[in-house]
Parts: structure tokens; C-alpha cells; sequence
């Protein structure tokens, strides 16, 4: 049996906020929700896994087996949340992490997004994990993490499947099986902070159609038809090529139906440029004849914006297209001219990847600003490396009027509207 943290005390955390800060579950419209990984571990953190978890390779703390560009800011995080890898900062102290097992910082993440005024996440679960029981186990305490941090601090949340890496054999069973799970024993759903739209709880599935991924159109379809039936608005991850059936998207003339049979599409769009005239090319050639499709055939339309990217760690410095900051955030100019293209296409809901994904660097958490906050060891990404000295909260703060801009409550403008 897995051992556990200690629930907290809910007095401990409850914020005096008046009600208006508390977000509208009902629906999707006029929300920036964000991809929750969830997915970092620690040895001593409690969890049955008691291993570094999307850290550090070979289970050793050091700058050489580290698999993220971006370091975490732990100033504001307890004694009992910080873990000490084995790198110092410039200073000569620890350099720390966290873990996501832990309570209290997941609850955390969510104060942070009270604070800035974001929305809300979709927690990621992944399907390959899913038949180990030390992950299920980590899984289910992640789950209730994010519960109650959406239930203190008056956020949504949704469950996210990604069906990387599953056994395609077992995945629409792995699915359907773990549904009835979430919704039986852990009874997500029955959450007030559980997100809706029109009337029903929001499922999304990440993953059916990419050259990369596995799942046939016939057992996407299954999977669709399953949560439709079960009462879900059903979200579907896809890729950006779903139109055409070209580039990331497989070529089975079969995957047109099942794309367009989704509520709503979420078109990939991470990677797929890499700078402002490549953002403003992929809202000509995608975002708008994307949603031109959606309109037509009475589904909705989700996109993808993200800050920035970079795996130079986690390609363990041998990809030569896998440099440290390999897509510039520009200080949040990048970001902002995304969510300036969305709403200026007319699209009333996005995606945000991701709220703390340091693996490929499109984390919005609270991060290292400056060399001096990374470890002495080791190839890191600071938030000042494109010369603009930013504060480590920055990026939530971009987020938060991103989703103002978003919410119709700032004008749709060019340029970001706040500075440093």
C-alpha cells in the first residue's frame, strides 16, 4: 500500500477572495486552460514510484542526467516541499525541485493561479502508466491534489487522457476501464470545480490520429462513441494537419470522420513555428480555415498557445535541432501575439501548453530569471536569456492578461500590455 501525505487543512489554505474570483464551471467559453502535467517525483516524496521523475535520467541528480531546460523557483515553497539534487547554485547552496506527489505544492500552483487570475487545467493522465499500480496509485493521489487545489482556490479542472505510448492492443479497454474508475471510486465528476460545457462534464483525448501515435480510426471512434454515450463534451487533441490529413496527422481517409465526430477540436500547435511571422502564417494557413471547418460542421474549436520551447536536456544535448532555447519566448511577446491571433480569428476558448512543463520548456510556473537561480552545473534556460530582465513569475502574469484579452475585459492589442 502506498504511503500518503496527510490531507491539509483546508483552513490552512482557504483564501478570503470574494466570490467573484471564483470561476465559472459551466463552461468552456472565454477560458485559457492550461496542461498540468503532474508528472514530477522525488525519492523521499512518499510516492511509491521513490524515484526522480521527469528530472534527472539514471536516477542521478547531477547536470549531466537532467531532462529539463528550465529550473523550478522554490523560493516560496516549505522546507518539506524542496528536495535537494546534487548540483549547487552559483552561491554554494542546494539546488532544489519539487514534486508533484506533495500536496501542498500542488495546492500551491493553484493559489498561483488564483493570484494571476488564470482559469483552470486540464490534468494530464497517461494511458502507458496506467497498468502499472504504483503509477495508478500516484496517479489517483495527483488527481486528488488537483481537486483540492481547484476547490480551494475556486478553479476548474477536467481529466485530459494522453495516449502516448499505449499498448494499442489494450488502449480503448486501458480507457473505458479507467473512466469508470475516475468516476466510481474517485469520484471526479461529483466536484463542483469539475469543468462543464453545455451540461456536461468536459473529457479530452490527446494523441488519436498522429503519425506517432497509436489507435486506429475505428478504435477512436469507439473510444468517442463511449464517452458521447457516457454523457461528456468530448475534446479531441489532434493534429494541426486534421484538415487535410497531411504532415502530423495519418493518412487513412477514415481519420476525417472521426476528427470531425469530436465536440471540439484541439489542434496541436506546439512546435509548429517558432517565431511571430511563423505564428502569423499558421493563423492564416490553420486558425482560420480551421475555424471556417468548425463553424460549418457545428463543432467547437480549441487552440494551442504556448511561450515558448526548448529540450536540449531532455534529448541529452545530442539532437542538433534540440538547442537550449530553441524557440525563443521574446519576453512574452511570443505568447502574447498567439493569443492576440486567436481572438482576433474569433476563437472564445485556448488552450495554454502548459502550466509546468520544464521537459520541452513551455512551463508558465514560477522559474529561474537568472543565472544566478540555476545551478552552477549544467546547460540551463533563465528567463532573462533574450536579454529582458523579467521576474520569475512573469510568465503567469503574461497568462493572466492573456486571459483578460481572452475575456473580452482588455482590448485585443498587438502589444503586451504590461512590463516588468
Amino acid at each position: 500500500m502506498a504511503v500518503l501525505q496527510p490531507a491539509i487543512s483546508r483552513a490552512a489554505v482557504t483564501p478570503s477572495t470574494p466570490s467573484k474570483d471564483i470561476i465559472d464551471a459551466s463552461t468552456l467559453d472565454h477560458k485559457l486552460l492550461f496542461g498540468y502535467q503532474g508528472w514530477f517525483s522525488c525519492p523521499g516524496d512518499g510516492s511509491p514510484v521513490n524515484r526522480w521523475g521527469h528530472w534527472f535520467r539514471r536516477q542521478i541528480p547531477v547536470a549531466t542526467n537532467a531532462t529539463i531546460d528550465f529550473w523550478p523557483d522554490v523560493s516560496e515553497l516549505d522546507p518539506d516541499e524542496r528536495f535537494a539534487t546534487d548540483m549547487k547554485l552559483p552561491n554554494g547552496t542546494n539546488a532544489y525541485v519539487f514534486s508533484s506527489f506533495n500536496q501542498k505544492t500542488v495546492v500551491r500552483h493553484f493559489k498561483w493561479m488564483h493570484d494571476y487570475h488564470l482559469d483552470g487545467v486540464f490534468l494530464q493522465r497517461f494511458i502507458c502508466e496506467l497498468t502499472d499500480p504504483r503509477f495508478l496509485t500516484v496517479r489517483a493521489h495527483i488527481t486528488t491534489n488537483v481537486r483540492l487545489g481547484a476547490e480551494t482556490y475556486g478553479r476548474v479542472f477536467a481529466i485530459e487522457y494522453d495516449i502516448s505510448g499505449a499498448r494499442p492492443e489494450t488502449l480503448v479497454k486501458t480507457l473505458t476501464n479507467d473512466w469508470q474508475h475516475l468516476v466510481t471510486e474517485l469520484q471526479v465528476t461529483n466536484s463542483p470545480r469539475y469543468l462543464r460545457h453545455n451540461g456536461k462534464p468536459v473529457i479530452v483525448i490527446w494523441g488519436f490520429g498522429f503519425t506517432d501515435r497509436p489507435g486506429l480510426p475505428e478504435e477512436a471512434q469507439t473510444v468517442i462513441n463511449y464517452f458521447k454515450t457516457a454523457g461528456l463534451t468530448v475534446i479531441g487533441g489532434v493534429p494541426s494537419r486534421w484538415r487535410t490529413l497531411t504532415g502530423d496527422s495519418k493518412t487513412d481517409p477514415a481519420w476525417a470522420n472521426v476528427y470531425r465526430s469530436f465536440d471540439i477540436v484541439m489542434p496541436w500547435m506546439v512546435g509548429r513555428f517558432a517565431n511571430i511571422q511563423g505564428a502569423d502564417d499558421f493563423k492564416r494557413k490553420f486558425i482560420v480555415p480551421d475555424l471556417t471547418e468548425t463553424k460549418t460542421r457545428g463543432i467547437g474549436y480549441m487552440p494551442v498557445i504556448f511561450p515558448g520551447f526548448s529540450w536540449h536536456n531532455l534529448n541529452g544535448g545530442q539532437r542538433t535541432d534540440a538547442h537550449a532555447n530553441q524557440t525563443p519566448r521574446l519576453g512574452g511577446t511570443f505568447y502574447w501575439h498567439q493569443m492576440q491571433n486567436a481572438v482576433s480569428a474569433g476563437c472564445t476558448t485556448v488552450f495554454g501548453a502548459m502550466f509546468d512543463e520544464m521537459d520541452e520548456g513551455t512551463a508558465i510556473l514560477k522559474v529561474a530569471a537568472t543565472p544566478a537561480q540555476l545551478p552552477a552545473q549544467g546547460t540551463f534556460v533563465p528567463l532573462n536569456i533574450d536579454g529582458q530582465n523579467l521576474p520569475s513569475d512573469w510568465y503567469l502574469r503574461v497568462a493572466g492578461e492573456a486571459a483578460r484579452m481572452l475575456r473580452g475585459e482588455i482590448p485585443v492589442q498587438t502589444q503586451l500590455s504590461i512590463k516588468p
